[in-house]
C-alpha cells in the first residue's frame, strides 16, 4: 500500500467497517426500512427476506472495511470495491423519491445523507487510478 494511501484508506475503512458492524443485528422493522429502500432502487433486491439481505450488507460492509484497513490488499482491488460500494448509494439516491429536488440532482434535506455518498465514488476512483498510474510508471 502507497502510504499517500494510507488516510484515505483508514479513514474510509473505518467509517464502512464501523457501519457494517452496526447492522449486524438489524431485525424487525429496522430490517424492513433499510430492504425497503434498496428495493426501492434495486427492485431485484425484493426476492431476498429484508432480515436476509441486512445481514448480507453487514457482512458486505465489514468485509470491504477490513479490505480497505487491510495493508496487504492492493489499493486496486480496495477502491475497485469502494467504488462499486458508492455507486449502490449514489443510485439508492437517484431513484429514491424525495432525495432530489424536482427536476435537479440538488439533494432535499432529506437526500443530504444520501448524496454525499458521491465522495465513496471519488475515494474509490482515486485508488484505483493511481495505483494503476503507480504501476504503469515501474514497467517503464
Amino acid at each position: 500500500m502507497k502510504l499517500a494511501h494510507v488516510p484515505l484508506r483508514v479513514s474510509v475503512g473505518a467509517f464502512i467497517l464501523n457501519s457494517g458492524l452496526g447492522k449486524r443485528s438489524l431485525e424487525g422493522e429496522a430490517a424492513q426500512g433499510v430492504h425497503g429502500m434498496a428495493v426501492g432502487a434495486i427492485p431485484q433486491l425484493g426476492a431476498l427476506p429484508p432480515e436476509r439481505f441486512a445481514m448480507l450488507l453487514s457482512r458486505g460492509e465489514i468485509a470491504l472495511g477490513a479490505a480497505l484497513l487491510a495493508p496487504f490488499v492492493p489499493s486496486v482491488l480496495a477502491g475497485l470495491g469502494l467504488a462499486a460500494f458508492g455507486a449502490g448509494l449514489v443510485q439508492l439516491y437517484l431513484r429514491t423519491p424525495g432525495m432530489r429536488e424536482p427536476g435537479s440532482l440538488r439533494p432535499t434535506p432529506q437526500g443530504i445523507g444520501l448524496a454525499k455518498d458521491v465522495w465513496l465514488v471519488g475515494a474509490g476512483l482515486t485508488l484505483v487510478l493511481d495505483d494503476l498510474t503507480l504501476r504503469r510508471r515501474r514497467l517503464r
